[in-house]
This record gives structure tokens, C-alpha cells and sequence, in this order.
């Protein structure tokens, strides 16, 4: 890398072409999808039940796109833009192994729910019907072997001697943030995918999901936190380009690891379990999930109120 001052590296956008490309391939395919191509993709899907699962809005309507649709979309592929070709890559990528974790939980954490969330499932459905892509995605998107193979991966790029290489080989870096998000896209898929086919957890299921992926980013961040070796040499070796020195610097990296990592799966549990409290069923048998009426529940108080009381 071009040595350079510290104030160049803070203000310089990466040449990545390959991240631009694959980008716009994204949403020049979702345009091509949303409008020239949608009745085909709906044809190819076949037909889908009247079912939802829980957290869906309800059955899905073939061949529909909403706003909120195309705008979690677009804010993921931005937000998956400026994590991957902005000055954040230049810092993470060769100076603050801090930058660089902070890029790893954005697309991993940030970037695949609003992929997945803003993609409609008859858009999608053909490919994930079809052969051998048919075939894996019955087993990567369910529960176990998404959380295998997105913990593999994650935890397996931060081994020192795979990092490192991932550092001094562009193409391997990019393989690194490539197979990253792609095995996001999985393991997230069992809280906040679209198909019945591959359908999301029960609400009960998602916490303990939601629990057990939040385990090793606390791991990984307090090992990278208390370890007082040099884990990661590109780091110790660059230039310091702000305050921190570089034992800090590691140390901050765990920490972010650590704490905003295992916290960002908390915070969604804790949204899926007030959900899933709300909606637990009544006293009096109702069905699970159900719609609270608010007129029918205070009509029911009011009757408990003022029934008389028989004295003995």
C-alpha cells in the first residue's frame, strides 16, 4: 500500500470495482424483477398457499411489491456500498483492525435483513425452486446448518493466518466480505424469511435462535479483548493513523466484537419476544398469534368489574 498521511487515508475512496459491479448486477436484476420480468417470475413460482408464519404480515399476494419493499432494498445495497468502497475499507483494510470489525458486523448484521426483507418472495421463488439450488437451500435455510455455516465462516476468516492472507490478497479479501454476507443472508433467513416453503421459527424458536447466534461474537470479541498476544501483525506493523496505539486498537476491536456484536442479536430478540408475549394465546383458548381487539378486551373487563358478588 502507497504510504501516505494520515488525513489521505481518513478521506480515500478504495478503487473496487468488483464491489460496484456485483452491486449494480443487484439492482439492476431487482429493477429487471419489479417490472419487465415480474409476470414471468410469478408464472415460474406456481401457485403459494393462504399461509403466514409468525412476524409475516399476512399470505402472500403473488406478483406484489410495496414501497417498504423497494426501499429495505435499496438502503441495504447503499449501506452494503459505503461499508465495502468507502474510506471505513481503506482504515479497516490495512491500519485499524477496529474499522475493519465494524465493517464485518455491518454486512453481516445490518445488511442482510434489509436484503432479505426487501425482496418479495415470488421474486426469489424460481431460483430457490429450482434443481440443485432447489435441493441445498431445503437444508442451508433451516435453523442448524445456518448457524453452522455462518459461524464456520465468520469465525473462521478471523484465524490470524487466514485474516492476513485475506489482507494481502485482494481477491481473497473480497472471497472474505463475499462468503460473509452470503452466509448472513442464511442464517438469517430462519427470522425474517418470505417463502413458506423455507419458513421462519416459531416466535419461541427465534429467541433461543436469536441467543445461541449472539454466543460467538461474545466469544470471538472477549478473546480479541483480553489476549495480550499480537494477533493480527498487519496491524502492529502499520502507521498509526489516529491516538490509538496498536494493543488499543486491537483491544477496541474485541470490544466492538464483543458488545455491539452479541448485543445487535439481542436487541432483535428482545423485539421478537415482546411480540411473541403479546401475542401468546388467551385464558379462554384462543389460537396462538392471534390479533388482540382492544374493544373486545375492555368489554371483558368492564363485565368482570361490575358483575355482582354473591354474599354468603
Amino acid at each position: 500500500m502507497d504510504p501516505m498521511t494520515s488525513g489521505d487515508v481518513w478521506n480515500q475512496w478504495p478503487a473496487q470495482p468488483q464491489v460496484f459491479l456485483g452491486l449494480g448486477a443487484l439492482v439492476l436484476a431487482y429493477a429487471l424483477a419489479s417490472t419487465r420480468y415480474r409476470a414471468s417470475l410469478v408464472r415460474l413460482g406456481g401457485p403459494v398457499p393462504a399461509w403466514t408464519g409468525p412476524g409475516m404480515q399476512g399470505p402472500e399476494v403473488r406478483g406484489t411489491i410495496t414501497a417498504g419493499h423497494v426501499i429495505r432494498f435499496y438502503v441495504g445495497i447503499l449501506i452494503a456500498g459505503l461499508s465495502l468502497g468507502s474510506p471505513l475499507h481503506t482504515v479497516g483494510e490495512g491500519y485499524l483492525l477496529s474499522a475493519h470489525m465494524v465493517q464485518h458486523l455491518i454486512i453481516t448484521m445490518i445488511v442482510p435483513p434489509l436484503l432479505i426483507t426487501g425482496t418479495p418472495a415470488w421474486m426469489v421463488r424460481p431460483l430457490l425452486r429450482w434443481g440443485p439450488i432447489g435441493a441445498v437451500a431445503r437444508t442451508v435455510l433451516t435453523p442448524i446448518p445456518a448457524l453452522v455455516i455462518f459461524n464456520g465462516i465468520f469465525l473462521g476468516w478471523h484465524v490470524p493466518a487466514f485474516y492476513e492472507l485475506a489482507l494481502a490478497q485482494p481477491t481473497v479479501h473480497a472471497a472474505e466480505h463475499s462468503t460473509m454476507l452470503l452466509a448472513a443472508l442464511i442464517t438469517w433467513w430462519p427470522i425474517f424469511g418470505t417463502m413458506w416453503e423455507y419458513p421462519r421459527l416459531p416466535y419461541g424458536g427465534q429467541v433461543f435462535y436469536l441467543f445461541i447466534q449472539s454466543l460467538p461474537p461474545t466469544i470471538l470479541g472477549a478473546l480479541i479483548t483480553l489476549t495480550s498476544k499480537e494477533l493480527y501483525p498487519t496491524y502492529f506493523m502499520a502507521e498509526r493513523i489516529s491516538f490509538l496505539s496498536a494493543a488499543e486498537d486491537q483491544t477496541i476491536a474485541g470490544l466492538i466484537m464483543w458488545i455491539p456484536g452479541a448485543l445487535g442479536y439481542f436487541t432483535v430478540l428482545t423485539g421478537i419476544f415482546y411480540v411473541w408475549v403479546e401475542k401468546r394465546p388467551a385464558s379462554d383458548g384462543e389460537s396462538p398469534f392471534r390479533k388482540v381487539d382492544p374493544g373486545r378486551v375492555r368489554q371483558r373487563a368492564a363485565t368482570v368489574v361490575t358483575a355482582p358478588t354473591t354474599m354468603p
